[in-house]
């Protein structure tokens, strides 16, 4: 298990969040997010100061959902901008150390519970953290061993993988093996075809696909090694695949490559 303890998740949530905010203080308001080019330096520190004030108020609201939510107008000063971002960041950080992990709390995820909401946001914290360098030209802080290790889990289970009620994974064989060989740690992944009819847009999907599944112990079609930065860093589009190094079935290789190439911010 990749899992770290609820407190550790609030500790890097407060201290990714501080250094996303030191880099992005004095930068130029219009630079380009090299992993998101559409965004500048603006539209990063607008996003995650309203992803981080969203969740503060679904879990102070908790069991409510965001239906009844009135989002707050983003600030068009940059200045005003860090301001919203240092109280929407103390809010998520407040409304999250009065909760319970277990407590049952809204999220589009499966799992319906606080516990959710402090494990996504130490990772969208993290990797927003080195956007925010990359942004402002500053070097990159080294990334927690043990939180790229579980945001490669996260990423590979709940980010890419999961399935909805109305959908259906089917596996096709075969598993892939993840090796983050500076923590030891070992992540399988099942490929295969999603399929299903979503209900609230009636989207017909049939599309490649693949499953965060128990240690195979043996038996992959391929391979991916590197440290748990790296493939977390791969995964989420922040450093290219050269960075990991990957074998096995080339088919295997290209299927994985292109469900893990598809964004997402």
């Amino acid at each position: 298990m990749t899992r770290l303890a609820f407190a550790a998740y609030l500790d890097h949530i407060g201290s990714e969040s501080a250094r996303f905010r030191a880099a992005l203080t004095g930068c130029d308001p219009t630079a380009r997010v090299p992993a998101c080019p559409d965004w500048d330096a603006a539209d990063l520190l607008g996003h995650l100061a309203e992803v981080q004030w969203f969740w503060s108020r679904i879990i102070a609201g908790r069991p409510a959902g965001p239906d009844e939510l009135e989002h707050p107008a983003r600030p068009t000063e940059y200045d005003d901008l860090l301001a919203a971002f240092d109280t929407s960041s103390a809010g998520l950080l407040d409304a999250l150390a009065h909760a319970e992990p277990t407590d049952v709390a809204w999220s589009w995820a499966p799992e319906q519970t606080v516990g959710f909401t402090f494990r996504r946001q130490a990772h969208e914290a993290l990797i927003h953290r080195l956007d925010a360098e990359q942004t402002a030209g500053v070097p990159s802080a080294p990334l927690d061993p043990a939180l790229a290790a579980d945001g490669v889990e996260e990423c590979l289970a709940v980010m890419y993988g999961g399935c909805p009620p109305w959908g259906r994974f089917t596996p096709d064989g075969r598993r892939v093996r993840i090796e983050l060989i500076d923590v030891d740690q070992t992540i399988w992944v099942a490929l295969g075809r999603f399929s299903g009819t979503d209900p609230d847009t009636d989207a017909v999907h049939d599309e490649d696909d693949l499953s965060v599944v128990a240690d195979q112990g043996a038996g992959a079609s391929a391979t991916v090694r590197g440290t748990a930065a790296q493939v977390d860093t791969w995964l989420w589009d922040r450093s290219p695949a050269s960075e990991v190094d990957m074998s096995g079935d080339p088919d295997a290789i290209a299927h994985l490559s292109g469900i893990v190439g598809q964004e997402i911010n």
